[in-house]
């Protein structure tokens, strides 16, 4: 399968991979459109590729391709007409303090710690003892591998690591790859419980640098109505869904 309509795509094939367990909808399987061979997937050709609904994990761009499923929604934020709403605000006062440092791509230790244990907190229902066992390799084939042009973020806090980021710089924005951050730590007993909001934070960050950048958009993958994981990407408006083949 081919896309002939994109001039740096015309050296590119596409397969549609086997069925998989849906990370998204529970109880469904799951297809992709992987872009082929790899090292063709440079930083041009990946422009366009976005641009038509894929993402990138590690060294792979891909697309869901399901047959009997159209959930996974592509969405961008128009970065012109984003305007913070009040508890968005107030997310960004909370942590505005963190030190920010722009990092190649590579493998850290510290961060694969982070990680981990942010996994262990928030997707515990999705690991078991084979993910645990490969979790350093799938980690590194994951965040650790780009063909084109990414960055590592870290975001400390009086020195210690809070919160990562993976993103692609591409022609017309960035790209919200994967960010990890430290759980919420419970208070101990009769103190009150402040609640971090890393992830709106990090989004709120990411259109700032983005702006400054002088690009129009933050790409934030892919949407899915009946996915209690990406309801928040809906918080953040206003947005452009690539629906049958365009943005509107």
């Amino acid at each position: 399968m081919t896309l002939p309509n994109d001039m740096p795509l015309q050296k590119l094939q596409f397969y549609v991979t086997t069925p998989y367990t849906c990370g998204y909808l529970q109880g469904k399987l799951a297809q992709s459109l992987i872009a082929a061979p790899q090292h063709l997937v440079n930083a041009t050709v990946y422009n366009s590729l976005i641009q038509q609904g894929f993402r990138r994990s590690g060294n792979f761009a891909y697309r869901p391709h399901c047959e009997n499923c159209q959930e996974c929604i592509p969405v961008r934020i128009v970065l012109s007409d984003f305007v913070p709403n009040r508890s968005q605000k107030r997310a960004y006062k909370q942590h505005q303090h963190l030190s920010t440092t722009i990092l190649p791509v590579a493998f850290y230790e510290a961060h694969y710690a982070l990680y981990h244990a942010y996994q262990q907190a928030r997707h515990a229902e999705s690991l078991d003892k084979a993910s645990a066992q490969n979790d350093v390799e799938q980690y590194r084939n994951f965040l650790c591998q780009t063909n084109v042009e990414s960055v590592l973020v870290e975001f400390r806090e009086n020195g210690q690591l809070k919160m990562v980021s993976v993103i692609d710089v591409v022609s017309d924005g960035i790209s919200a790859v994967y960010t990890f951050y430290e759980a919420t730590k419970r208070a101990s007993f009769g103190e009150p419980i402040k609640r971090a909001s890393y992830g709106t934070y990090n989004v709120l960050w990411q259109i700032e640098w983005a702006k400054r950048l002088e690009l129009p958009y933050l790409y934030l993958g892919y949407w899915v109505k009946d996915s209690q994981k990406m309801a928040y990407k809906q918080n953040f408006q206003p947005q452009q869904m690539y629906l049958d083949g365009e943005w509107r």
